[in-house]
């Protein structure tokens, strides 16, 4: 019997139907116009691109020019690439431009469709930003899609790292902008600590299409960006608490896998304090428990989750002896990424590898704030459906299934559950020979590197030809996966999510081409590819005869949409495939949520050793288990998110005031208005309101006067004067700093002046905010201790972040009022000193190169026409760029530093 949900979607159709339909109209209206653009010259297509922007600018709205741009683009892509976009394509382009998510099946050609939405926003000149999920994708993507934009006479950029700052300027000033999520967080953060316009790379976010847009808003949103400095090295304390951990023994610590948290017990506290005692860590008299020991506690408790939760070849590879993490997502490896709090130094000294120095934020944003300061958001992925509440609640995107060009013709068989990790693997590797034998290519997908090693060594041992993909060989990955659908062929690969590549039936075509030029370089081109085509189609015809593509997974992820990614993987464009996941009692997921009553059911039915229980019932079990597992991780980040937003309201302001100040050709009213504050603030804190002259501290208010204005006033002899009250000494005094601002911008020019008051204001806001984030940290580990006095820690963090930023805003105040108060230029003799200081430098460097068997080439002189004592001649250098003076030194430690 149908259940009454069932019955009105049959008469009503779904909402995602009703969106579908909705955009069969405008798909219509495309259709019609094809014959009328295919007419069209290639002058004529790019003619149409300038006519369509001017409409544009000139505010008709975009929805009105969608027919016409979309047909031109599809138009463009037909002669620059050979592709003519489906209907599908269309609308998976429709519901992009309408800020959604298009939920695209793997092989429907989502490349393609991101062109159409990217060339109709990108009419207004505002720029438009594809998000890619690694650089090789940024780059392959912007290099294929230049050609279509070529074609409409757009300018197409990417954006990578380490790339120079003029290249990476000029990129983002092109019409569409391929870019890393990585890449644009970063360079959100780098420009707002620019010091100049003129240095800032990013023009205003105005609309981002993301590709694989759950694992980018998602999977990677739960840490945030940061941008780090050096801080104290502790290397020694490090290596030292390594050498105790070992010792520590299982009923010294509990260890909860769910919350992948790991804490001491009572015995293991007293343990650690014998202990830490006998190697000179902790003083006599002192407890693991009182203040002192925090930073010590805080390194013991690294270095036993650094032992404890974190595996290698699973978490993290050590590689030229440095750890390098692995995404737990992709599988691929994160270079220069680092884990906080001091606990990669923990895996360091764990894997005896070089430790390098902690790190203190400078800068940091999440991926869900930044990514929610575009005016327009979209994404493309192939699974997206089960996070669509998430989607909804923290970014306002919608999720449409977007249908199929060709239904889809994959079996997806039940799960195989085994008794143990053996059994499992027996049955993995008899099934992969069995596929083998017949010439069916099969992708095997594994949860670690260390599996995916450890299965290919049973495949060596069961004598079949195969090859692995992970983190070790992140090289090779574009053509091994290229690969994977040849005839025969069996790949395994450590989470297949986000690679980027095709796998096409019979292998693809591309990738043999281009190796076929590459063996055989005097031979046309042209020649090769006919070639290749006429052979890649019987390769592709005898794949499909031995059933497409088979997926074989050997385990459930904790996120349904990673095992919906690498199932996605067959099947494309309605090829044939098949999708199995081997699964065991022994697997994390079982292990941890429930395999208890499974393993009764399994022993009550009397299964024999090798045997699988296969059922429906076992399916829907373990989805279950993974939605719970998916609702825990999106609280969290819920969570993160919440009290990530207090700070982000923070950053929004301090940013807004830095670019304001840079924008400001004049500055000088607003150190004015900060003097008059600070003079206030002296006067409300020596001259309280409602007291009489004589109970005011004209002693200390005379000390705080030289030390922040830098002026010598007779004020106690004015607090003594007949009829004087405290608005009459504000006053005096605001004129008396005003004259002495005037004089001093006299001495060193009005130019030069603004330059000193601009370069002071951000220097101090830079170095406020880093102190500010710092405390905001220190804060948000240690709030959530409230909650056992019954406070709610979120209602805590936010009225004390609050209260931190107002202090922020004064120090700021003080800070400047007092530098600009005692800048002066320098006397000759201090000139003479400088110069002096700096050559020693420079003659002491080059001896220590040549003690080190190291010569190292001659540094350039200074900059043509420096002038010593001229700042105009100087330049325009950065604060961490080489001094203009020679000196070799960072011109912030040099001319940069105001004596």
């Amino acid at each position: 019997m149908l259940g009454l949900g069932t019955i009105a979607k049959k008469v009503f159709g779904t909402p995602n139907d009703r969106l579908i339909k909705a955009t069969r109209p405008l798909v219509a209206k495309i259709n019609a116009l094809e014959p009328e653009f295919e007419k069209l010259s290639d002058v004529e297509l790019k003619d149409k691109t300038e006519a369509l922007a001017t409409r544009a600018m000139s505010g008709e709205s975009l929805d009105a020019m969608l027919p016409e741009a979309f047909a031109n683009c599809r138009e463009a892509a037909r002669r620059a690439l050979g592709l003519r976009a489906h209907d599908v394509q269309l609308m998976g382009g429709i519901f992009l431009h309408q800020g959604n998510i298009s939920e695209m099946k793997t092989g429907e050609g989502k490349t393609l469709v991101a062109t159409f939405p990217a060339y109709l926003n990108a009419l207004t000149g505002k720029g438009v930003h594809v998000v890619t999920v690694n650089d090789y994708l940024a780059r392959r993507d912007a290099e294929w899609m230049a050609q279509v934009f070529t074609a409409l006479g757009m300018t197409t950029g990417v954006v990578y790292p380490q790339q120079p700052d003029d290249e990476k300027r000029a990129a983002y000033a092109c019409d569409i902008t391929y870019a890393t999520n990585n890449e644009l967080g970063f360079d959100y953060l780098r420009d707002n600590m620019k010091s100049e316009l003129s240095q800032m790379s990013q023009r205003e976010h105005n609309f981002a299409i993301v590709d694989e847009v759950d694992s980018i808003l998602i999977d990677e949103a739960r840490t945030p960006l940061i941008i780090s400095g050096p801080a104290q090295d502790r290397s020694e304390l490090y290596k030292t608490i390594d050498l105790i951990i070992p010792e520590v023994l299982d009923e010294h610590f509990e260890l909860d896998e769910k919350s992948r948290s790991v804490t001491f017990t009572d015995e293991g506290n007293d343990f650690l304090e014998r202990r830490l005692s006998s190697a000179g860590l902790l003083p006599e008299g002192q407890t693991l428990y009182d203040p002192e020991s925090t930073t010590l506690v805080h390194h013991i408790n690294q270095g036993l989750r650094a032992h404890k939760l974190f595996t290698k070849d699973k978490d993290y590879i050590v590689r030229n002896n440095e750890v390098v993490l692995i995404d737990e997502f992709t599988g691929r490896m994160m270079s220069g990424r680092r884990l906080s709090d001091g606990l990669h130094q923990a895996i360091e000294a764990k894997e005896n590898c070089a430790i390098q120095a902690e790190n203190v934020t400078l800068a940091s944003v999440t991926f869900q704030n930044y990514f929610r300061l575009y005016n327009k958001l979209s994404g493309m992925t192939g699974t997206a459906l089960t996070e669509a509440e998430e989607f909804d609640d923290i970014y306002k995107l919608g999720v449409v299934e977007v249908p199929t060009n060709r239904p889809v013709a994959r079996i997806d068989d039940h799960d195989q559950v085994f008794r143990t990790a053996k059994e499992k693997f027996d049955g993995v590797v008899k099934s992969i020979k069995e596929a083998n034998e017949k010439g069916q290519p099969v992708l095997v997908g594994t949860t670690s590197i260390e599996k995916s090693e450890m299965l290919s060594q049973l495949l060596t041992s069961a004598d079949i030809k195969h090859n692995v993909l992970n983190a070790r060989q992140h090289e090779q990955e574009a053509q091994i996966v290229a690969d994977a659908g040849k005839l025969g062929a069996v790949t395994i690969a450590t989470n297949m999510a986000g690679r980027g590549t095709d796998i096409k039936l019979g292998g693809n075509v591309e990738f043999k081409v281009m190796e076929a030029i590459a063996a055989e370089p005097d031979v046309d081109h042209a020649v090769i590819r006919t070639r290749i085509e006429e052979g890649h189609a019987a390769d592709e015809e005898a794949v499909k005869e031995a059933g497409g593509l088979y997926v074989l997974a050997t385990e459930r992820h904790e996120s349904r949409r990673i095992d919906n990614q690498l199932r996605g993987r067959s099947g494309r464009q309605g090829d044939p495939g098949r999708s199995s996941f081997f699964l065991s009692l022994d697997d994390d997921l079982m292990r941890i949520f429930g395999s208890e009553r499974l393993d009764k059911v399994l022993s009550s039915l009397g299964m024999k050793e090798g045997e699988a229980i296969v059922h429906p019932w076992v399916n829907r079990s373990l989805e279950r288990a993974q939605a719970k597992v998916e609702g825990r991780n999106f609280d969290i980040r819920k969570q993160l998110l919440k009290f990530d937003d207090v700070m982000n309201d923070q950053r929004k302001v301090i940013f807004s005031q830095r670019r304001e100040i840079m924008e400001s050709q004049d500055v000088s009213e607003i150190t004015k208005d900060m003097r008059h504050e600070v003079i206030e603030d002296l006067i409300d804190t020596y001259m309280p309101p409602k007291t009489y002259a004589d109970q005011w501290d004209m002693k200390g208010f005379y000390a705080d006067v030289i030390k922040h204005l830098n002026i010598d006033e007779p004020v106690m002899a004015w607090a003594e004067e007949e009829g004087v009250d405290d608005e009459i000494i504000q006053e005096r005094l605001e004129a008396a700093s005003d004259k002495y601002m005037d004089e001093k911008t006299e001495t060193f020019g009005r130019e030069t002046m603004l330059g000193i008051e601009k370069q002071i204001l951000l220097q101090t806001i830079d170095g406020k905010w880093r102190e500010h984030l710092l405390t905001l940290e220190h804060l948000r580990s240690v709030v959530g201790f409230r909650g056992y006095a019954q406070r709610d820690p979120l209602n805590e963090y936010k009225t004390e972040a609050f209260q931190l930023f107002e202090g922020l805003l004064d120090g700021l105040r003080s800070d400047v009022t007092e530098k600009l108060g005692q800048i002066r230029p320098m006397t000759q003799e201090e000139q003479q000193a400088m110069i002096a200081q700096i050559t020693a430098q420079q003659k002491q460097l080059a001896e220590g190169a040549k003690s080190a068997g190291q010569v190292p080439a001659a540094k350039e002189g200074a900059r043509p026409g420096f002038v010593e004592d001229d700042p105009k001649t100087w330049g325009n250098p950065g604060r961490n760029d080489d001094c203009p003076c020679g000196s070799g030194k960072k011109f912030k430690h040099c001319h940069g530093k105001l004596a």
